[in-house]
């Protein structure tokens, strides 16, 4: 696999189009810089690679929009060495983007042939996030607490188990809603008591299967 000038080029033609959208973090827009999209589109849809727009990839799955990842990753403020679970590994883009964003991802995908995909797949292009198969509704406890969790599948309400796998201080990153539209939240643990929430725009993502998706 190739990641030519053209393509870098492209990557910044991104990036202005991300800050242009509200994403500030140089982090994030480093990280999305970095990564190349491409390499996770088949040779067809090639020309679509750097478009602000989420694609398929199989299984009834998507590659989400740029703009979701990184406007995702831009609210869990990552810190350098941070445990991060992702719930909903699919392509394993975003799980690239919290790597070059300096995180210590663990990440859990649902559909068995997406998981063993990825798991081969992202050694391949030099990403080496701990990859899981299981039900993500229900998170990871074997490895928790987590800094930051992040869901990237449309839950119907917010599962218990992953604030509890949060630690103190700890976010999490949701879109809640019904199967076509959901609300971001983002959900800080203060305490064992106490929990801040915040709402932001609306997304669109597949659905969160599991025992406490859909």
């Amino acid at each position: 696999m190739e990641d030519g000038y053209k393509h870098r080029g492209l990557r910044r033609q991104l990036v202005r189009t991300l800050k242009k959208k509200g994403i500030q973090s140089s982090t994030v827009l480093d990280a999305i810089n970095k990564v190349p999209r491409h390499f996770f589109f088949d040779e067809a849809l090639l020309p679509h690679a750097y478009q602000d727009k989420a694609f398929p990839i199989g299984e009834g799955q998507t590659i989400s929009q740029p703009y979701t990842v990184a406007f995702q990753s831009e609210k869990l403020e990552i810190k350098p060495n941070d445990k991060v679970l992702e719930i909903g590994t699919g392509s394993g883009y975003q799980a690239c983007i919290l790597l070059a964003m300096g995180a210590n991802v663990y990440t859990i995908e649902y559909n068995q042939k997406l998981y063993e995909r990825t798991r081969k797949f992202l050694p391949s292009i030099g990403y080496r996030p701990k990859f899981f198969h299981g039900d993500g509704s229900q998170g990871l406890l074997k490895h928790a607490a987590y800094d930051k969790i992040i869901v990237t599948a449309g839950a119907p309400n917010v599962p218990t188990s992953l604030i509890n796998q949060l630690n103190k201080g700890g976010i999490l990153m949701i879109p809640v809603g019904d199967s076509k539209k959901q609300q971001m939240l983002r959900l800080t643990k203060v305490d064992d008591k106490k929990i801040k929430k915040e709402t932001f725009d609306n997304f669109s993502f597949v659905p969160l299967l599991g025992k406490e998706g859909w």
